[in-house]
């Protein structure tokens, strides 16, 4: 936040540290590399979902988190809407596209809570970080070991740590 904001009393987007570990986490060349995530806006946006998806799970298991939960998903539609404007869509569509952003973060939420309990992320991965293209056996093995063990570190992770934006 600029001094203009300071001096008009706005609060600072207490999320943006959070997001932005995400999105530094999510665009690590592993993910594209040993991953197999297609190296393209919708492979991006994939990876990006995917471990901020292993965050806002962590976070659902502490109830007094649920105003950073809401802050992060804010912070996520304020990114995804810019980088929509940025590559071209107009603002007449901008909406659905957020709305069906918000319903693919959704649904990778229980794909990938349900694939944590069963302790076998590969069937969520290939649906929603690879969207069904087939990758390599050992590329989804890359993706399955390293969200799970990501995951497993978060819940090792203290809240207050996780929204100051120091992911495991």
């Amino acid at each position: 936040m600029g001094w203009l904001g300071k001096l008009l009393g706005e609060k600072p987007d207490e999320a943006l540290p959070a997001y932005n570990a995400v999105v530094l986490r999510g665009r690590a060349e592993h993910w594209y590399l040993a991953g197999g995530v297609p190296d393209t806006v919708d492979g991006r946006f994939d990876a990006i979902a995917a471990v901020l998806a292993m965050v806002l799970l962590r976070l659902e298991q502490d109830p007094a988190a649920a105003k950073a939960q809401v802050a992060l998903t804010e912070r996520f539609v304020d990114d995804m809407d810019g980088q929509l404007r940025e590559i071209g869509i107009g603002d007449i569509v901008v909406g659905k596209h957020i709305g069906k952003m918000m319903s693919m973060l959704g649904g990778r939420l229980g794909a990938y809570r349900d694939g944590l309990a069963a302790g076998d992320l590969k069937p969520a991965l290939q649906r929603n970080l690879y969207r069904g293209a087939p990758p390599s056996d050992a590329a989804v093995a890359h993706a399955a070991d390293e969200l799970t063990h990501f995951y497993r570190a978060l819940e090792a992770t203290p809240t207050s740590a996780i929204i100051a934006g120091e992911l495991p």
